[in-house]
């Protein structure tokens, strides 16, 4: 049985110890497809308030939010607080339950480089000056960052382990317009690229089921993320969460979720096809709380990786 090449091996072949991410949500960050640059309402299947935590930090900067263009940030000191405040509690119970030794700072929710340079500067070079960093992993979107923060992330690159995760979705653009994505798989494409050939780590986010696409075409996106270089991939099955204009959908009986026996066709497929080199990342995702609509499959992980073991067992190899 062969075992499948993921990040955390990678991480341990490469620092000798564990290295854990540490998932950081700071306030103020938005999204182009929420504030109305580029679209209203963000993705189809985004409940905005998921990325929403409820520290007194947070409640303080609410309804204040950053972009590309925003001229100044008064919230700076109280972004840098927050940073290191969920670091050092994060961290410590990483270090306690899972042995993790060193660590990479997760700019996870929203789209942590649509702000100002000034403020991303401030808040990566805070997260790497923390005992026992050794890189950054940032959440984003492909058209929502700026050569000048790209040639920035190169330097950083130079000492520390720097990485991009991009959320490609689907390489078909009717997908992309269906899902209020408010961009097209050619910018993704270029950023990514761009990405690489500046040196950056780049994970590419994946999503199967997206309404009206086919087996063939969901494959296709996956051929698509390999060809254009990512280094790692996290694959994702589309589930409906109360509060989305996707719910809205399912509820019209508009949508209709992928099964589980099709999800892992296609992920067993899409991984038999990737380059050795792309470690994985996630092979499933979901939300074991009442806000799930669809599929109930989604619920629980712990039977979710069971079946994915499953299934890969079947082609020799092993998650």
């Amino acid at each position: 049985m062969e075992q499948i090449y993921t990040y955390g091996s990678y991480l341990k072949d490469k620092f000798g110890c564990k290295v854990y991410k540490v998932g950081i949500n700071i306030s103020g960050f938005t999204c182009p497809n929420i504030d109305g640059t580029v679209a209203k309402g963000g993705c189809t299947f985004c409940e905005n308030d998921s990325f929403s935590a409820s520290t007194d930090a947070v409640q303080e900067l609410k309804g204040f939010h950053l972009n590309l263009d925003s001229k100044e940030n008064p919230f700076l000191e109280k972004q840098l607080l927050q940073l290191q405040q969920q670091f050092e509690s994060i961290s410590k119970r990483q270090a306690k339950e899972y042995g993790a030794e060193k660590f990479l700072v997760y700019f996870q929710s929203f789209t942590n480089t649509y702000a100002p340079f000034a403020t991303l500067k401030a808040l990566y070079e805070k997260a790497l000056s923390f005992d026992n960093v050794v890189g950054l992993s940032i959440g984003t979107r492909s058209d929502s960052i700026t050569d000048e923060t790209l040639e920035y992330l190169a330097e950083l690159n130079k000492e520390s382990e720097i990485w991009l995760e991009f959320g490609i979705q689907s390489v078909y653009d009717a997908t992309l317009e269906k899902i209020n994505r408010g961009h097209d798989s050619a910018n993704v494409k270029e950023w990514i690229i761009k990405s690489k050939e500046a040196g950056i780590n780049v994970c590419g986010h994946l999503i199967f089921g997206l309404a009206d696409e086919t087996e063939e075409m969901m494959l296709e996106t996956s051929r698509a993320a390999y060809e254009w270089g990512i280094d790692s991939v996290k694959y994702h099955p589309l589930y409906v969460v109360k509060r989305t204009a996707l719910a809205n959908e399912y509820t019209r009986g508009e949508f209709t979720p992928i099964s589980e026996e099709k999800y892992l066709k296609v992920l067993v497929k899409s991984i038999e096809m990737k380059p050795k080199n792309v470690h994985v990342q996630r092979v499933t995702a979901g939300i074991d709380d009442d806000s799930l609509l669809a599929p109930l499959w989604c619920r629980n992980k712990n039977i979710q990786i069971k079946n994915i073991n499953q299934a890969l067992k079947k082609v020799g190899l092993k998650y």
